[in-house]
């Protein structure tokens, strides 16, 4: 996954290379589909199924406490606050299976584990808000 930080700014479209189309491989006509990869899964059936175990922990996740906070955005953002600081930390985050990774926009990453509906993360439990 590219995470990169948030920004309003647009940045420029990249410029094509002469150079590049011209050593590029010639196209290959596809081959017709066996019975093989007919069962095979396409892409999107596999970004379906892999939005469907995200929005299960789309959401805000606590502490028992209420101390940290962070908010799973469906956008694969996230914010997380702490005690009175809003925004303590933002970034991204990747799911797969029940791992959660985590870029933020200072560069620091850390992980996770989804187990029976708690989030283990960085010595401590998070519960999800309903």
């Amino acid at each position: 996954m590219s995470c990169t930080p948030q920004s309003t700014a647009e940045e420029p479209a990249p410029e094509s290379s002469v150079e590049a189309s011209a050593t590029a491989a010639p196209s290959v006509a596809p081959s017709p589909q066996t019975s093989s990869n007919r069962q095979t899964m396409n892409l999107n059936q596999a970004n379906t199924a892999a939005s469907q175990t995200s929005n299960l922990y789309v959401g805000m996740w606590v502490t028992e406490d209420g101390y940290i906070r962070h908010e799973l955005l469906p956008n694969n953002r996230y914010d997380e606050a702490r005690g009175n600081r809003e925004r303590a930390y933002q970034g991204c985050y990747e799911i797969t299976g029940n791992r959660i990774n985590y870029w933020d926009d200072t560069g620091f990453t850390a992980d996770g584990e989804f187990r029976d509906g708690v989030l283990y993360h960085g010595g401590y439990i998070f519960y999800q808000e309903r």
